[in-house]
């Protein structure tokens, strides 16, 4: 998708599990703030290409594309493509599983495979863009956690200790790159509406342990996380920002 002659080239936004309910609202609403969209999904290219067309259709620039973030060879490679056609100075670390068992009943499969994901997927995505960002001398790096790894959350101490772990790297991250001008962040939200939250959180539920009463929409996450991404957050760095109608 081409910009018009008296534009600049977009900025090009590289969102991990783009093709989700929040990672979709995420690559839409970065697309309508004027950045180049690359939609990423795990194994389904069909559900990213429906990202695109929709955000195409609305007037904005993106493209697909498909790797599993937990392989790091795979990854690198794909990566090293995108880069040929320059730096990518927007990243969203979106990408996420869920595999819930109490910890006693936990296969070493569930907490490798979820940490692999998360956290390792955030390392893989996220080192080999550093440097042609920084000689950009602008960033924007934004992962998405849970609210589980800041209060914990029964069933759930793979995922946790996955999210949380991003925000500690995030912290180190915004220390090592904030001299050249890129900023570091973590969104941590709550019960958000989607097929995951929706299957999970009966509505009386959600009454009970969210303060607003209400599931937030994805669209609510992505109003945050684009700002984050913008040139005015600039001085947000190396935060946890919890999206939880109230919970912590």
């Amino acid at each position: 998708m081409t910009n018009s002659a008296s534009t600049p080239p977009a900025r090009r936004a590289l969102v991990t599990g783009g093709s989700g309910d929040i990672g979709g609202a995420i690559c839409r609403r970065l697309a309508a703030d004027g950045l180049h969209v690359i939609v990423h999904a795990n194994g389904n290219l069909a559900r990213a290409e429906a990202v695109v067309a929709g955000i195409v259709a609305a007037g904005g620039s993106a493209e697909a594309i498909a790797f599993d973030v937990a392989d790091g060879m795979v990854t690198r490679r794909a990566l090293d493509g995108l880069l040929e056609a320059g730096p990518i100075q927007v990243i969203v670390n979106n990408a996420g599983i869920h595999d819930d068992a109490p910890m006693a009943g936990m296969s070493e499969a569930q907490w490798t495979r979820v940490i692999d994901v998360s956290l390792h997927g955030f390392f893989h995505v996220t080192q080999p863009l550093l440097l042609p960002m920084a000689r950009k001398r602008w960033g924007r790096i934004v992962s998405v956690s849970s609210v589980a790894a800041v209060t914990g959350n029964r069933g759930q101490t793979n995922y946790a200790a996955a999210k949380a772990a991003l925000h500690g790297a995030s912290k180190s991250l915004a220390r090592e790159m904030a001299s050249r001008g890129i900023s570091v962040n973590v969104v941590a939200p709550g019960v958000i509406a989607g097929n995951m939250a929706d299957d999970a959180f009966p509505d009386e539920m959600i009454k009970q342990i969210v303060p607003a009463a209400r599931a937030g929409t994805p669209d609510e996450v992505a109003a945050l996380v684009a700002f984050l991404c913008s040139e005015p957050a600039g001085y947000i760095n190396g935060q946890v920002i919890g999206i939880n109608g109230g919970m912590g």
